[in-house]
């Protein structure tokens, strides 16, 4: 089993309890930092934000299957009053319990428990490991969560503008640069290219110093479509496989001079931050 496998059958066994991410990142036998990663690229969406939805979703069936009433219902999944219930029922279904009770499920989005298949991983390059220097990096710097990630595109085409014209640009490269994750998935990316200082940036770039790092250097060859599929494998099944622990550190994507923004074709290497 996968890592994410293994922390979706802990959800499903235990999401009725007071499970938190430490508990399912010791169940699947990777640090919280790796788990958090693979989590999102597998499904989609948070660890935690997974639970409180799987846990949401049962409460929602007790709630139109005869439960008494919604106080009983919110403190058996877990919530220790009406309002807090209330709350996060809202915040998931955007409708209130005594809505649901009057009009059933239907129109209700559930989230049904997710099955994982191992086909769905495609065979990597095997990966250089290198020693990367340090990079300054300049450009535009966006926060995501896991269903905002889908508009990094257009953070690329607006930063298009900007290449050429940033002063002390390196030229042959550009890089999309993930950092500052946290634990609900929320990452900050930065589109941008390597300076040589930070001074006379742009008011509205952002710059980010990465430090040298040891790396695992996946060199890909496909259309940039696949990218989304490259990294699940590289969270979900290279990684745990390799024996290796993922350094808490930047990570990227590296468009060389054979890539071609137009197309999507020429290639593009993930430098994966390893420890040593």
């Amino acid at each position: 089993m996968t890592p994410v496998e293994k922390a979706l059958w802990f959800v499903e066994a235990h999401f009725a309890e007071d499970v938190s991410l430490d508990d399912v990142a010791s169940a699947s036998g990777v640090s919280r930092f790796h788990l958090v990663r693979a989590f999102g690229a597998a499904t989609g969406r948070s660890v935690m934000r997974y639970v409180r939805s799987r846990r949401l979703s049962e409460a929602a069936r007790a709630l139109v299957n005869g439960a008494p009433d919604i106080l009983s219902v919110a403190l058996d999944w877990g919530y220790g009053s009406h309002e807090a219930f209330t709350r996060a029922f809202r915040d998931e279904f955007g409708i209130t319990p005594e809505t649901l009770r009057a009009n059933g499920l239907a129109t209700l989005n559930l989230t049904e428990p997710t099955r994982m298949n191992e086909n769905q991983f495609p065979k990597l390059p095997e990966p250089k490991l290198i020693d990367g220097k340090s990079l300054l990096v300049a450009g535009l710097s966006e926060r995501y969560n896991d269903t905002s990630i889908a508009n990094v595109p257009a953070q690329w085409q607006r930063f298009a503008p900007f290449l050429g014209n940033i002063a002390g640009e390196v030229q042959g490269a550009t890089y999309g640069v993930c950092y500052n994750g946290d634990d609900e998935g929320n990452v900050d990316y930065l589109t941008g290219v390597e300076v040589k200082d930070f001074s006379d940036l742009p008011r509205e770039l952002a710059h980010l110093r990465i430090a040298a790092q040891r790396y695992a250097l996946f060199a890909i060859a496909d259309h940039i479509s696949s990218i989304r599929m490259v990294w699940r494998t590289i969270w979900g099944k290279w990684l745990p496989e390799s024996g290796r622990e993922l350094a808490d550190a930047p990570f990227f994507e590296r468009y060389g001079a054979s890539f071609n923004p137009q197309t999507g074709a020429g290639g593009f290497e993930i430098w994966l931050p390893l420890k040593e």
